[in-house]
């Protein structure tokens, strides 16, 4: 089986009841995560925003790594599940590469974008 996984940044948000230390009470927040790591939150009333220290280029740089270390173990495991499917769709994979890489360089600078706009 061919699992597709994307190099990019992957921006969520979500609305959380917590307590907020200036308001005194619990308040809806909106909390952002980047890559599945905490990155802010910030009080719906008083408007309060905490940023953590954060590199996204480093998660960037770091999320590479991991595909580019991963991808012998990758190919492997993908060439003994299924030889037939492997070769007949290697061809097609190897040229749309680019194409999907800069699509993903692409999604990825829309959310560095979309970071330092909310900043």
């Amino acid at each position: 089986m061919y699992i597709k996984e994307k190099v990019n940044m992957k921006i969520s948000e979500l609305d959380v009841s917590l307590y907020c230390s200036r308001c005194k009470d619990e308040t809806l927040h909106r909390v952002q995560y980047l890559n599945e790591k905490l990155h802010s939150t910030e009080c719906s009333d008083c408007h309060r925003k905490y940023k953590i220290n954060f590199n996204p280029t480093r998660e960037l740089y770091k999320e590479v790594y991991k595909r580019i270390t991963s991808k012998p173990t990758r190919v492997t495991k993908e060439y003994k599940e299924d030889l037939s499917k492997f070769i007949s769709g290697f061809p097609k994979r190897l040229l749309s590469k680019p194409y999907r890489l800069l699509r993903n360089v692409d999604e990825t600078m829309k959310a560095f974008k979309k970071l330092k706009d909310r900043e």
